[in-house]
């Protein structure tokens, strides 16, 4: 567990102490002065940041650790730990088209499978569910009709329209949602086929990869719904406070407003995105976090990160980037020779500009670079 340190400071003398302190390195002689310097560069407004080493627990470096900011998608590293946990990496969706006992209606029934696609390319690339092949089999069980009423249950609305654009033109499908998959299950009679999902953790690591919002809010919510909360703002909010508090993640002034971090009103401090990445890496339940996590300069959301600005950081960063109007961050890991250092950064007070978000992850490269530095082989 994460030992979480509390200081009592009294007087006025303490808490300018305290506000020196939040600006500076809390071991100096493990960062480099131009470490310091970026990080105090105005293209990143004031930001939070800490820097972790996870052999020693120490806290590398610390300005405003406990400032409450808007993460953008770093947001999405507490969606996927909740689903993970919740879940369990090994759970697959299924997704059914069934007969029922009124001729002519027929029953598409799920367990909302966050992952379903009308994409033949994707499903062939990802592995993802071809929902088509549902509809495929009605109209080959019935060569002359073009005309289905299907009850649904389980299935997300945007799925079902995607579903009913990808046939227009060529049968015409009148959707009714039930009331429940409970209710649904009592209308299924024979099975006309049926698809189903990677595992979750395959769809944890796309959505890590490639920063899935649709993926990330639908799992948060799949989480939610498995604690017995609601499937809404509230229920995602209660899931990560008690998933977070299960793990020993500080969470005090934790205030989400949806599963992917695209709400400017969602609120984390630095801190508790650090220690939970700390269990990231030393939980066996979340390898798959580790494992999906962009590389700087090789792979996802940061294929074309420290190429140019920080070069020397290549393939030693490991995180998860976030944009939104107003802030860049990134959250993860960088390896300091044997040693590989937990970090977060939420630069959440920049100028709401392409041009002023670019300046700010050059700066935030260039920063990690200054101590960046590969193993020795031993």
């Amino acid at each position: 567990m994460v030992k979480v340190l509390r200081r009592k400071l009294i007087g006025s003398g303490a808490i300018f102490a305290l506000l020196l302190s939040s600006m500076a390195p809390a071991h100096a002689n493990l960062i480099p002065k131009t470490f310091i310097a970026f990080a105090n560069s105005p293209l990143l407004a004031k930001p939070g940041i800490i820097v972790i080493d996870p052999a020693t627990d120490q806290t590398l470096f610390a300005n405003q650790p406990d400032a409450l900011r808007a993460p953008a998608s770093v947001l999405k590293l507490v969606s996927m730990a909740t689903a993970l946990h919740n879940l369990g990496g090994a759970t697959v969706f299924h997704t059914g088209m069934f007969t029922t006992n009124k001729s002519d209606t027929y029953l598409l029934v799920g367990e909302s499978d966050p992952w379903l696609t009308a994409s033949d390319f994707e499903a062939k690339k990802y592995h993802r569910a071809f929902s088509p092949s549902l509809i495929n089999a009605l109209l080959a069980a019935h060569p002359g009709q073009r005309t289905f009423s299907i009850d649904y249950a389980g299935v997300y609305g945007k799925d079902i329209a995607i579903i009913k654009r990808y046939f227009s033109g060529r049968a015409t499908l009148n959707f009714h949602l039930l009331p429940s998959v409970s209710v649904a299950k009592k209308e299924a009679d024979i099975k006309l086929a049926g698809i189903a999902s990677p595992t979750l953790n395959e769809i944890v690591q796309f959505t890590l990869l490639w920063s899935d919002n649709v993926l990330a809010d639908r799992l948060a919510r799949l989480a939610s719904r498995s604690l017995g909360y609601a499937g809404d703002v509230q229920g995602i909010q209660a899931a990560f406070e008690e998933t977070l508090a299960y793990l020993g993640v500080e969470t005090t002034g934790l205030d989400v407003k949806d599963g992917n971090g695209l709400s400017k009103e969602n609120r984390i401090s630095v801190r508790t995105v650090a220690q939970l990445l700390l269990h990231i890496k030393e939980d066996p339940e979340f390898k798959v976090i580790y494992a999906g996590l962009p590389v700087a300069g090789i792979s996802g959301t940061l294929k074309s990160r420290f190429v140019t600005d920080s070069p020397n950081a290549v393939g030693l960063v490991r995180a998860k980037t976030g944009w939104i109007n107003g802030t860049v961050s990134l959250a993860g890991f960088v390896t300091v020779g044997q040693s590989q250092y937990v970090f977060t950064v939420i630069a959440d007070h920049i100028k709401q500009t392409e041009y002023s978000r670019q300046l700010a992850r050059e700066t935030i490269d260039k920063m990690l670079g200054t101590i960046a530095r590969p193993a020795i082989s031993q």
